[in-house]
């Protein structure tokens, strides 16, 4: 959640540091710091409670000049937020460390280390890898080894950028179970939480894998060592997202811009991975059709918004593929007793990569007696990317608003590709999967004709700007887009929403109903069309205000406490990606109103990589 910026390079360093930390304002946070090696050898530090702006003001009159320096942005695990409670944290004069993750033994090692002499000035669990660096750093040992004598003593999950006084012009980073990555420069070096901070001075990076610690020294110095401490070469990637996916341009926010991008990447999603009639099965990689022969059933395991997506994929996979599907919340998935039928194929979604339960879970999964992992992602190099056997990238672009938008319907693409993948190797029959193929290549024309309709969709917003609750209602594969779109509504405008299977309302959430209650309901042409009109009518009954978005050929009036919008015709299998889109623009519109932070919601981050 937190975010780390380190440079070593032959140029003053706090505007890249401060740059950085901007960039990953979207990963949430609630304090910011930066420490500094001055041209004299000493660490100078300034840190601020707030907005990474806080932090710049102080800086005005605090300058911190230098050609080495780590910054972090902090999410509060351990002590509040306060300036005390701020990275970067020190050991006297000669220690800094910025940390994301948590340390699990840090109350037995606070009290060793006060034992050793050692006192402490925060609450955090981060403290303590100062002193352990500065204990281990006694009687001239480099940097990297005492990083790495401290390492050897944490439990947790930790990505560090660590100085040292007496060792000018070097950063120390290792990572464990927390992103980190190294940008690659012309004579200079960096590191970074997400590459997203550094694409204002390279596009060239190393993915650290897992236990792995770097040194970065003057002059573009890359060293890195896996976890056994061993001397390897990582491989240098270019970046392929485009530096401008970081500027909102003309929108008022990174969410809208992000919404409005969805024809296109969802097309990206699909380029290259359809044939003429069919799916291309190596899209997921050369061993995917005799892989794919041997499934006979699927766990799907995420979080939030992209478990939403695994939700959808269950009916699609189940209806077209014939392949029985669980789907699991991460954060439960490896705590309780999984039977794993044979041929099992475990499937993770996340839009990050990193996401701490996820990837817990695809460990997990390791040990149970899987056929296979296939990771559907946005973030190439990222550590679920780099574990799984097969993946399928999203092609999103970076996602910069804390509410997910154009990753889900990227991802809702790539199941629907695996769907037909699947189908294909277990015999689907030609003609539907011609037929959904066709109907994926027009989907992008559909989600912009959607996107037409966004002044509509903001005049109905205007219905929820007083309303402090919301129920959303679906059937069949559209209840998973009911959840999502509750999800959306409570997380940016903090309106307290809940979805239900519309065909559940008379076993409680009808009590609920009254006209202080709109009802958001999603109405595709489809076989459950009739039931749900049924369903409908049951809240209208009880003085219920709906909002129904409608396919254009469904027989529905607007009346007296029924307000309708029409969207184009699609096919029914897609709904639930067309869908999602209004309900996309309703919740942001309903957020502007009520003037929150939409991009950066209160107490959320967008890429959650501790549990």
């Amino acid at each position: 959640m937190c975010g780390i910026v380190g440079a070593v390079a032959e140029r003053n360093v706090q505007g890249i540091l401060l740059e950085g930390l901007k960039r990953l304002e979207y990963r949430g946070y609630d304090s910011a710091g930066m420490a500094v090696q001055s041209p004299e050898g000493t660490l100078q530090r300034c840190r601020a409670v707030g907005k990474v702006v806080a932090l710049e003001e102080r800086l005005v009159t605090e300058p911190l000049p230098g050609r080495c320096g780590i910054a972090h942005t902090r999410w509060a695990t351990h002590g509040k937020p306060s300036e005390a409670n701020a990275h970067p944290h020190r050991s006297g004069e000669r220690v800094v460390v910025v940390h994301n993750g948590i340390i699990e033994n840090h109350e037995a090692l606070r009290h060793e280390l006060l034992d050793a002499g050692y006192a402490f000035d925060s609450e955090t669990d981060t403290e303590v890898v100062a002193h352990l660096v500065d204990r281990e750093s006694r009687d001239g040992v480099d940097l990297l080894t005492a990083v790495q004598h401290a390492l050897a003593r944490l439990e947790g999950a930790y990505a560090l950028a660590v100085m040292h006084a007496d060792q000018p012009d070097v950063i120390v980073g290792a990572r464990k179970g927390s992103p980190l990555v190294v940008g690659v420069g012309i004579d200079e070096a960096f590191l970074g939480s997400d590459p997203l901070a550094l694409l204002q001075v390279t596009d060239r990076f190393i993915y650290l894998e897992e236990g792995d610690v770097v040194r970065l020294s003057s002059r573009g110095g890359v060293a890195v060592c896996d976890a056994a401490g061993q001397s390897v070469e990582r491989e240098v990637q270019t970046f392929e997202h485009a530096d401008g996916a970081a500027s909102k341009g003309d929108y008022r926010h990174f969410m809208l811009k992000e919404i409005h991008e969805q024809p296109a990447v969802i097309a990206a999603a699909l380029e290259g991975r359809l044939g003429e009639r069919s799916v291309l099965v190596e899209s997921f990689g050369p061993e995917a059709e005799a892989l794919f022969g041997r499934v006979r059933q699927i766990h799907i395991v995420a979080c939030g918004t992209s478990y939403h997506a695994g939700m959808v994929a269950r009916y699609w996979l189940e209806r077209f593929a014939g392949v029985p599907v669980q789907v699991e919340v991460a954060s439960e998935y490896r705590y309780r007793q999984v039977v794993v039928p044979e041929g099992t194929l475990f499937v993770t979604l996340s839009q990050s990569g990193e996401t701490a339960d996820t990837l817990a879970a695809l460990r997990f999964a390791r040990t149970r007696g899987y056929l296979a992992s296939l990771a559907i992602c946005n973030v190439p190099g990222s550590s679920l990317v780099r574990e799984s056997d097969l993946t399928l990238m999203t092609q999103a672009g970076p996602e910069i608003g804390v509410a997910s938008t154009k990753a889900f319907t990227t991802q809702l693409a790539a199941l629907m590709l695996l769907t037909l993948a699947l189908g294909r190797v277990k015999g689907l029959d030609g003609g539907v999967q011609a037929e959904l193929v066709q109907a994926l290549r027009g989907l992008p024309g559909l989600v912009a004709s959607v996107l037409k309709l966004d002044p509509q969709i903001e005049a109905l917003s205007m219905a929820f700007a007083e309303k402090q609750h919301a129920l959303f209602l679906g059937r069949g594969a559209h209840f998973p887009i009911a959840l999502e779109g509750a999800l959306k509504l409570k997380e940016i405008s903090y309106i307290h929403a809940e979805a239900y299977p519309a065909g559940e309302l008379k076993h409680g959430p009808l009590a609920l109903v009254d006209s202080e209650m709109p009802v958001i309901s999603v109405a595709p042409n489809d076989e459950l069309l009739d039931k749900l009109k049924s369903n409908l009518q049951e809240v209208r009954a009880r003085g219920g205000e709906l909002f129904v978005f409608a396919d254009e050929r469904v027989k529905l009036e607007e009346e007296e406490g029924i307000r309708v919008l029409r969207l184009p015709h699609v096919h029914e299998a897609l709904a639930p990606i067309l869908y999602t889109v209004p309900l996309q623009l309703l919740s942001y519109h309903v957020a502007v109103l009520k003037g929150t932070d939409v991009d950066q919601p209160r107490n959320l981050a967008k890429s959650v990589t501790v549990e």
